[in-house]
């Protein structure tokens, strides 16, 4: 089965605007993982405007399942992944003050950069994934890197999936399929939602995990988070 890694960052938004320990963070965690989810997502920014790096100490002694940190591997980035030692870090290109991820890595542009990076990582035993856009060419280069796995960024399929689902996906399943050719994970996230996810898992071979936030905390305030969570899980299953 397709993994479900729940990222977590809109609570920590919540907490935040007020001040204090509510929602608790940690609680929530647990909770996810309790209702089924299979990881827990973080991705904290430089000005901690939701997760703050202390929140990642504190999530890696309490996730039972897999902490996968996401960000932009910063100088102080890195310091915390590499004294926490989650089980994936996520590399992505996003901009200190980026709302959100907006692109994948050019894996070809910036490969310098990455390869010690990546390097570094695996010596700790830190599995690692690189954000990408569904490119031949960028996850040619990613395999050139020895990462892991690639995160395929799925903004365009969303997108475009209420439109022609058909056409929204054909790249991300050439994708997919090159990438385990080459030996690669394949995870993705972005958007993905109760509406798209189901269609989404039925078209892309050798789906690894799909982290997801912003859509799944936004059904949860409607649904409630054991039921949405248990909601997008079944949008997972492999029926016969």
């Amino acid at each position: 089965m397709t993994q479900l890694s729940v990222n977590i960052n809109k609570i920590a938004t919540i907490r935040n605007a007020r001040g204090g320990n509510l929602p608790d963070l940690l609680k929530a965690a647990a909770d996810i993982e309790k209702f089924g989810a299979h990881g827990i997502t973080v991705h904290p920014r430089p000005d901690e405007r939701h997760i703050r790096y202390q929140d990642v100490r504190d999530l890696k002694k309490v996730v039972q399942t897999e902490l996968n940190v996401e960000g932009n591997p910063t100088e102080s980035f890195l310091e915390l992944v590499m004294e926490v030692l989650p089980h994936q870090v996520t590399l992505v290109p996003d901009a200190p003050d980026a709302i959100t991820s907006s692109a994948g890595w050019d894996t070809e542009k910036h490969f310098d950069f990455l390869f010690p990076i990546i390097d570094q990582l695996k010596r700790k035993g830190i599995r690692t994934s690189i954000f990408i856009d569904p490119i031949a060419e960028k996850i040619k280069k990613a395999s050139d890197l020895q990462t892991d796995r690639i995160e395929l960024y799925t903004e365009f399929f969303a997108q475009h999936f209420s439109v022609h689902p058909m056409d929204a996906i054909k790249e991300y399943k050439k994708a997919a399929e090159y990438a385990h050719q080459l030996g690669l994970g394949v995870n993705a996230g972005h958007d993905l939602n109760l509406e798209n996810l189901k269609f989404f898992h039925q078209q892309i071979p050798h789906l690894a995990e799909v982290s997801i936030g912003h859509a799944l905390i936004s059904d949860a305030l409607y649904l409630g988070l054991d039921n949405t969570v248990k909601m997008y899980l079944h949008q997972l299953q492999n029926e016969l």
